[in-house]
C-alpha cells in the first residue's frame, strides 16, 4: 500500500516538474522569437523597401552609346543596390506570362518600351530621393518617362515607423508577461510543498538551509525549459534561413549568439528569484496561515 502511494507520489511530482519546465519553455520560446524579430525587425523593413522598382522607360530613338552610359551611371550610384535594362521583348514576354494570353496578337505591334528598371538601397526609399532621382534623369532626352509606386513608398515608410514603435512596446510588455507566468508556475510548485518547508523550519533547519534544494531544483528545470527553448528557436531560425535566404538571419552571428546566452540566462535567474521569494513567503508565514 505504502509502495503504490509512493508511487503515486512519485508521478505527481514527475508530472509537477513537467509542466513547470513546459511553461519556462513555451515562455522562453515565444520571448526568443520576439527577439530574432526585434533583432531583425530593420532587415525585415529593408528587404521591403528594396523591393521598390524605378522603372525609367526609354525612347525608340535611344542610342545604345546613351543607354550603356546611362546604365553604368546607375549602377554605380550610391543610392542602386541593382539596375537591370529590360528590353521591350522581354517586357512583352512578362505581360504575357502575367496575363496568361499574347496581346500581341490583337495588336499587330508591340507597344511596351524599353526600359531600366532600378531597385534603391533600402535608406534610400523616401518620396524626397525618389523625387530627386525623378528630377535628376527627367533631364535626359532619350528618357521618356520614370515611374514608381508614390504611394506604396509613402505607406511603407509610415508603416515601418509604426511598427517599430509596436514592437519595442510588445517586447516590453511579453518580457514583464514571461517573468510573471514562470513566476506563477514556481510559486504553484513551491506552494504543494508548503507543509514540507514549514516542518523543516519547525525541526530547526534554517532559512537558507531549507530555500537551497528548492533554489537548486528549481534552476536546474530553469536551465531544462531554455534548452528547449533554444532548441525550438534554432529549429525556428533554421527553418526561415533555408526558405527565405534574402533576409539574412544568420550574417549577425554574434548578435544572435548573445540573444541564444540571454534566454538561457533569463530561465536561469527568473526561476531563481521566483523560487527565492516564494519560500521566503511560505517561511515568514504561520503554521495556521498555510491552509489559506
Amino acid at each position: 500500500m505504502a509502495s503504490s502511494f509512493d508511487q503515486y507520489q512519485k508521478r505527481k511530482l514527475i508530472s509537477s516538474y513537467f509542466s513547470v519546465v513546459i511553461s519556462i519553455a513555451l515562455v522562453l520560446f515565444l520571448l526568443g522569437c520576439l527577439g530574432l524579430l526585434v533583432l531583425n525587425a530593420k532587415k525585415l523593413a529593408d528587404h521591403f523597401r528594396e523591393q521598390v522598382v524605378v522603372s525609367i522607360y526609354l525612347n525608340d530613338s535611344a542610342k545604345e552609346v546613351e543607354v550603356n552610359q546611362l546604365k553604368k551611371s546607375l549602377a554605380l550610384a550610391d543610392y542602386t543596390k541593382e539596375a537591370k535594362y529590360v528590353s521591350k521583348e522581354e517586357a512583352a514576354q512578362i505581360v504575357k506570362s502575367d496575363i496568361g494570353e499574347d496581346f500581341m496578337e490583337f495588336l499587330g505591334t508591340n507597344p511596351l518600351q524599353n526600359s531600366i528598371d532600378v531597385y534603391l538601397k533600402a535608406d534610400y526609399v523616401t518620396n524626397e530621393t525618389l523625387d530627386g532621382i525623378t528630377t535628376e534623369l527627367s533631364t535626359k532626352a532619350f528618357v521618356e518617362d520614370i515611374k514608381y509606386d508614390n504611394d506604396l513608398v509613402e505607406i511603407m515608410n509610415e508603416n515601418v515607423k509604426k511598427i517599430t514603435v509596436w514592437v519595442l512596446i510588445i517586447s516590453a510588455i511579453f518580457t514583464l508577461i514571461a517573468v510573471l507566468l514562470i513566476n506563477s508556475s514556481i510559486r504553484l510548485a513551491v506552494y504543494s510543498k508548503r507543509f514540507i518547508i514549514k516542518t523543516m523550519q519547525m525541526v530547526g533547519a534554517t532559512k537558507r538551509f531549507i530555500r537551497r534544494p528548492f533554489v537548486s531544483k528549481s534552476i536546474q528545470l530553469g536551465i531544462i525549459g531554455a534548452i528547449v527553448a533554444l532548441l525550438g528557436m534554432g529549429i525556428v531560425l533554421y527553418y526561415l534561413n533555408a526558405n527565405f535566404p534574402e533576409l539574412e538571419l544568420l550574417q549577425k552571428p554574434i548578435l544572435i549568439g548573445l540573444l541564444f546566452g540571454g534566454i538561457f540566462l533569463l530561465g536561469i535567474l527568473i526561476t531563481w528569484i521566483s523560487t527565492f521569494i516564494a519560500t521566503q513567503r511560505f517561511l515568514n508565514l504561520k503554521t495556521d496561515q498555510l491552509y489559506y
